[in-house]
C-alpha cells in the first residue's frame, strides 16, 4: 500500500534525512587508501547514535553492518570488513537512519585518491542520473516517468542497468512500496501525490547488466566483473516537484568544509 506523509511524518523524516546527510559528510576526509571499510562503518554509525537515531540497516533482514559499503564491481549490500580501500577504487557508501521511527536513506559513490577516467564518468553519469530522474518528481506525474528517464539517460551515456534492484517508497519503514525502477516506459502506473515519500537511487555498471551474489549472501557484484557506481536521496513529492530529505541546509554544508 503506498501511503502520503503528513507534515509530521515529514518532519521526522527531515530530521532523518538530515543525519543520514551529516554522516555522509563525516565519513569524506577518511576517504583515502588505508581506511577500511569497517572504519567508515563505524564513523557513520557514531554520528547517527550521537543524533539520538539508530542505523536503518542494522539488523534488517539479518544484515549486520549499520551502512552497506560496496567497492569496485560491488553495487550494493557490501559488508563492513577489515578491507582497506586502495588508491583508485570507488566505494559506495549507503546510510539508513531512523529518527522517531522514521528513515532517511541516501547513497553515494566516492572515489579514493586518483581513478581512472573512465571510472570517473561512470560516477558522474549515475549521479546525474538521479537527478535527471528527479527532474520529473512532481504531483501529478507518473512515477514511471521518473524511471524512464533515468533508464534513457543511463543507455545513451552506453552503461547498463541491473535490473533486479531498484528505489522504493520510505517511512516508518526501509522499504515500502512503492518499488522505482530505473527503467521502463514513461506515462504508466501509480500517479505521484504530493506527500508521499520514495528513494530514488539509480545503480549503474560499466559493462553488461547481469549481477551475481557472493557466498556471504549480501555483496552482490556485477558478473563480468565492471566496476558499479550507485546514487541515491530521499525525497517528498510536493505540489510544484520534489524536496530532497537527505542534505544538509547551506550552512552545516559550508561548515568545516
Amino acid at each position: 500500500m503506498i501511503t502520503t506523509k503528513s507534515p509530521r511524518e515529514i518532519e521526522y523524516m527531515r530530521k532523518a534525512g538530515r543525519i543520514v546527510a551529516l554522516a555522509h559528510k563525516a565519513l569524506q576526509p577518511y576517504l583515502v587508501a588505508g581506511t577500511t571499510t569497517k572504519q567508515i562503518e563505524e564513523i557513520c554509525e557514531q554520528v547517527i547514535l550521537n543524533h539520538h537515531a539508530t542505523p536503518s540497516f542494522k539488523g534488517l533482514y539479518g544484515f549486520k553492518g549499520a551502512v552497506c559499503t560496496s567497492v569496485n564491481s560491488t553495487l550494493v549490500h557490501g559488508i563492513p570488513s577489515n578491507t582497506k580501500l586502495r588508491n583508485g577504487d570507488i566505494i559506495s557508501v549507503d546510510i539508513g537512519a531512523c529518527y522517531h521511527g522514521y528513515h532517511g536513506d541516501s547513497a553515494w559513490t566516492y572515489a579514493i585518491g586518483d581513478v581512472d577516467e573512465e571510472t570517473l564518468d561512470l560516477m558522474k553519469v549515475t549521479h546525474d542520473a538521479l537527478f535527471v530522474g528527479l527532474s520529473h518528481a512532481k504531483a501529478g506525474n507518473h512515477l514511471s516517468d521518473i524511471s524512464h528517464a533515468i533508464g534513457e539517460y543511463v543507455i545513451a551515456h552506453g552503461y547498463s542497468i541491473p535490473s533486479d534492484y531498484t528505489g522504493h517508497g520510505i517511512g516508518t519503514q526501509v522499504h515500502e512500496d512503492p518499488i522505482v525502477p530505473n527503467f521502463g516506459p514513461a506515462g504508466r502506473g501509480v500517479i505521484l501525490k504530493e506527500g508521499m515519500t520514495i528513494a530514488v537511487e539509480p545503480m549503474v555498471h560499466a559493462g553488461k547488466p547481469q549481477t551475481r551474489t557472493l557466498k556471504d549472501g549480501w555483496s552482490v557484484v556485477s558478473k563480468d566483473g565492471s566496476n558499479t557506481a550507485h546514487y541515491e536521496h530521499t525525497i517528498v513529492i510536493t505540489k510544484d516537484g520534489y524536496e530532497i530529505l537527505t542534505t544538509l541546509n547551506k550552512e552545516e554544508l559550508q561548515k568545516n568544509g
